[in-house]
């Protein structure tokens, strides 16, 4: 039951107490595992191309980019935090009065502060933070060795410092070049230029927290009008925040609502799926996804992005091929041979199993049942051989009414404890490194509402604290899994390179974001 407060709580946030209540339930009946069928593999799946028919497909997005509208979708409102975890625990444990560095690292068997302390001067933040470090310890110098790599930790981390643990990752330096070490934001606008640009114009959508946006602006002002010289190219950037209507409640292990100490209801954001309703409001003609840590140095850029015209290149044509046959399907009279045609697209290209009963249907059935699945958004998304790098899959799934499609499916939505599930995780060849490109508009120009095409069922209940006490919390189906359950899939082989995320600061040393290795 929910006082007036609470309704009006509630109802300040865009949604209605019925919406809270399903959200309630969702938690109380647990999360509904993915029923995996097989691992999509080369050929049964996941489409593997050759040099000249990669060629033809960058041929083919190049000779269509200028008619097009494209934009980069970057989700970038992650905070740094998580990548600087082993260095708040150096700060917490390590007394350099008591210990050596290396006595520390024997101790608590923490390889990464010794490889992040060993390669410091190679961190493109290493020049930035010495000057910080002497400014605040005219003495910094002359330290102790030990107490030297604490102040240089600190300075990194610390509010009165450089408050590296505040900023979101996009505005850390990321990669250092001969004249100033630049941030993944700058990284991802000279990326667009490489493939996400017509007619000179490059249109980015970053999706950032409230509290961060103004550094993004500030950061935007700053080097925009050099890089626009640079590249020749104008920079068109909007900003977004996850929407408030898309934050959920939590329970208590007992199943209670759980409310702050004010005794309002506790709402929290929702993960990455919550961005659908930012992705909803774009109506370009292509839309390249990536996220804001999977960057890397510029001269590596150019040959990485030529993957994303690949992908671009695949979703235009068989968007082609789409559009004709959906237009040929409104006419008043449908031949046979177009029905076929649909249907051999949907099967062939588009990995969509054709119902076993089809051919008993009626010539006007067939008509609706394919116009259906082929009137759907499409996504073309990269997938990279498996070498032990974290991320979800793509497999075949079976829906609860039996109809199977392919998917990207992350590993909290697999029953590991499933023997046959576990077998079909065991056979998997590659993972999803978030590499997608969009077609987000219908046969006639009009956008899809994108949260038609959502599958409810595949929200994720997760164990958090909040303020010490345990809860049970919901978050919405991923961006790129569950919440595009029912677009039209096309998954195709990337190289591995293509994937360079930072997941903690030590990634940074890794030779896709050093400009020394690119040069060589």
């Amino acid at each position: 039951m929910f006082t007036e407060k609470d309704i009006e709580q509630i109802q300040n946030k865009g949604i209605t107490a019925e919406q809270v209540n399903a959200q309630v339930a969702r938690i109380k009946n647990g999360m509904s595992h993915s029923n995996l069928v097989a691992a999509a593999t080369i050929g049964e799946g996941i489409e593997s191309y050759n040099d000249n028919e990669t060629k033809d497909f960058i041929k083919l997005y190049e000779s269509k980019q200028n008619d097009l509208s494209t934009l980069k979708f970057v989700p970038a409102s992650g905070a740094a935090t998580r990548m600087f975890k082993f260095l708040f625990q150096f700060l917490k444990n390590f007394d350099p009065s008591k210990e050596s560095i290396e006595d520390y690292v024997g101790k608590h068997n923490d390889n990464l502060i010794k490889t992040f302390i060993s390669n410091l001067k190679q961190f493109p933040f290493y020049a930035e933070v010495i000057l910080k470090a002497k400014e605040t310890n005219s003495n910094f110098d002359n330290l102790p060795e030990g107490e030297k790599y604490l102040q240089f930790v600190k300075t990194m981390l610390d509010e009165n410092g450089l408050n590296y643990s505040f900023l979101p990752k996009g505005l850390l330096p990321f990669h250092e070049y001969e004249d100033a070490a630049i941030t993944a934001f700058q990284e991802h606008l000279f990326e667009s230029t490489l493939y996400a640009s017509s007619n000179n114009n490059a249109n980015l959508h970053f999706t950032v927290s409230e509290k961060h946006h103004r550094y993004f602006s500030n950061e935007l002002i700053r080097l925009k009008e050099g890089l626009e010289q640079e590249t020749k190219t104008t920079f068109n950037v909007s900003f977004s925040y996850q929407k408030e209507a898309t934050e959920t409640v939590a329970l208590t292990v007992d199943g209670k609502v759980f409310r702050n100490d004010d005794d309002s209801i506790l709402f929290r954001p929702a993960g990455h799926g919550a961005l659908l309703e930012n992705l909803n409001e774009l109506d370009n003609d292509v839309i390249f996804i990536k996220n804001v840590d999977n960057i890397v140095v510029a001269n590596k850029n150019v040959e990485v992005s030529e993957y994303k015209k690949l992908l671009a290149g695949i979703l235009v044509k068989v968007q082609e091929q789409a559009f004709e046959l959906l237009h040929k399907l409104d006419e008043e009279t449908v031949l046979e041979g177009t029905l076929l045609e649909a249907a051999m697209l949907l099967s062939n290209k588009m990995n969509v199993p054709i119902d076993g009963d089809f051919e008993d249907f009626t010539l006007e059935e067939k008509r609706n049942y394919l116009k259906e699945k082929l009137n759907r958004p499409i996504r073309v998304c990269g997938m990279v051989k498996n070498e032990g790098e974290p991320g979800g899959g793509p497999f075949w799934v079976k829906d609860e009414n039996g109809e199977i499609s392919l998917q990207i499916v992350e590993f909290a939505q697999i029953n590991i404890e499933d023997s046959a599930q576990q077998a079909i995780v065991k056979n998997a060849t590659h993972f999803n490194p978030t590499d997608l490109v969009c077609g987000v508009k219908n046969y006639k120009g009009e956008k899809f509402n994108l949260k038609k095409f959502v599958d409810p069922e595949a929200a994720f209940i997760t164990m958090k604290t909040q303020n010490g006490i345990d809860i049970k919390a919901l978050e919405l189906p991923g961006l790129w899994n569950g919440s595009m359950a029912y677009w039209n899939s096309i998954f195709v082989e990337v190289p591995l390179e293509t994937f360079n995320p930072v997941k903690t600061v030590n990634d940074l040393l890794k030779p896709a974001h050093q400009v020394k290795y690119a040069n060589v």
